[in-house]
Parts: C-alpha cells; structure tokens; sequence
C-alpha cells in the first residue's frame, strides 16, 4: 500500500515537472519601429556592448537604492538620423501604457536624465514590489538623474513587453486637445498626459487599461465631491479601498498644488466637451 503511494507521488511529480520561475525563461522584448520589428532576448540584452551596471538612488518600484544590468534605452532604437517619431510608447504586461516623449529621451545626450532599459538576469529574480505577487522585470524603463528632466513616477514602466514608436497622444487623439482659451485647461492636459494617460484613457482617448475611463461614460469631477476627488488623487485608500487597487497616491512634492488644481481644470473641461465619446 505504502509503496503504492510512494509510486503514485512520484508519477505525479514528473507529471508536473519543476516549477519554473519567470526569470528562468529567456523573454523577449518586442520592439516596434514603423513597419520594422525586431525582438530582443534578454539574453542577448546582457550581452549588448553597451551593457552596464547602473546604480539608482532612488528608484520609483522598490522605494529604495537599486543596482541594475542595464543599457541605454537609446541603444536599441534607431540612430539619430532614423528617428522620425515623436514618442516612444511602453507597453508594460498589466496594462500600463506610458508616452515617452522622445525629445525627452534625447535629453540624455545633452545632460538630461538618462533612460536605461534594465535586465532581470536569468535565474535571479529582482525582489517582488511591494504589495504585488511580481518583480519589476523582465524589462525595465529607468533613469538616472530624474531631476534633470522632471521625469514623473508615471515614466518608469516596469514588466515592459514592448516598445512603439508613435505619434504623439494629441496628434493620435485629437479628442484630447484643448480647443478653448482655457489656460489652466491647456495646462492641465499636459500634467494629465505625463501622470495619468499611462492608466486611463480619457474620452476614449489612449491605449491603457489599468483603469477606468476619466471622461467616459461619466467623468469624475461630475459624481465626486472637490474633497474626494482630490483625495483619491493623493491618496486614494483614504477615499475607498479594493483587494486588487492599484492606484499609487502622488505626492505634493511629485504633482504640487498648483498642477493638481490644473489637472482638475482640464478634468471638467473633457466632462463638458467630451459628448463625442458618448
């Protein structure tokens, strides 16, 4: 009987094989420019000539000093001369969508901060982040020198599956466009499309998934209060909290005062002239 049981358990662990961590595979990093695609394994990232290690002070998903393999993000897009697109559009596993302007990118050869392409090495897994079941691999869009460029919490996609060259987010999207004398409407497109457009579309506009829509079918200036809308921006567990919340709350120090009042303009402004989305 008892070796009957025995057998039986080990059939049924060659059955189901060893479990393998994400980090054993070798994933590929998809990368999209115009009609061409090429597909990089991270293998082949940790042998790039550029490859290096990088030390982040600070870096935004593990809230402390990291060191990683990393090449320069400009290192595997086209030369200068090729360039012909003004954003570069990250697309991360969950969902997450970021528009990296590519002026900013370039900043990195004028003494801007500079954007690097992390590696998880094979067989070594990143720690998990904080309140998720996964590590910030296999790819990772970092920087060095943030302060330099005013680079947001929002413009350092983790888990990135692939990289896009686009167009920007008002050429693709005119709905987004401010088409009044609006001045604090105008401004707040712009903080909305560094902090916001990576989780939500607005009006349909965008290509993010994580959550909802902030113009459609019902923006949230219309059915939150002043107080709560700004909470749920600060801090969004002080206004109503889920198992699975992802919203990260942004600092005064990240969006100060003066821009969140801008957000919130640009906010009702996409509430009463969204009606095309509808």
């Amino acid at each position: 009987m008892f070796r009957a049981l025995f057998l039986s358990a080990v059939l049924m662990a060659l059955a189901v094989g060893p479990r393998v961590h994400a980090s054993d595979v070798d994933p590929t990093l998809k990368i999209t420019i115009g009609k061409t695609v090429r597909s990089l394994k991270a293998s082949q990232l940790l042998k790039h000539p550029d490859l290096t290690d990088i030390t982040i002070p600070k870096d935004v998903a593990y809230k402390r000093q990291m060191t990683y393999k990393a090449v320069p993000l400009l290192s595997v897009l086209p030369t200068e001369k090729d360039i012909d697109f003004d954003t570069l559009e990250v697309r991360a596993t969950d969902g997450f969508v970021s528009q990296l302007p590519m002026a900013l990118i370039k900043k990195a050869n004028s003494g801007g901060a500079a954007a690097w392409i992390a590696i998880e090495p094979l067989g070594k897994p990143w720690p998990k982040i904080s309140g998720k079941d996964i590590s910030a691999g296999p790819f990772f869009v970092v920087w060095q020198f943030p302060k330099k460029s005013n680079i947001g919490p929002e413009q350092w996609p983790y888990a990135v599956a692939e990289l896009r060259s686009v167009r920007s987010p008002v050429q693709r999207w005119p709905q987004l466009a401010v088409q009044s004398s609006n001045v604090d409407a105008r401004k707040g497109m712009a903080v909305y499309l560094k902090h916001c457009m990576s989780c939500h579309k607005i009006a349909k506009a965008g290509e993010a998934t994580m959550g909802p829509d902030l113009a459609y079918p019902m923006s949230p200036t219309t059915y939150m209060t002043e107080i709560g809308l700004r909470g749920i921006i600060r801090n969004p567990t002080s206004v109503r909290t889920w198992p699975k919340q992802e919203m990260a709350g942004i600092s005064v120090e990240t969006l100060p005062e003066t821009e969140l009042d801008q957000l919130i303009a640009y906010l009702r402004y996409m509430s009463r002239h969204s009606a095309k989305a509808k």
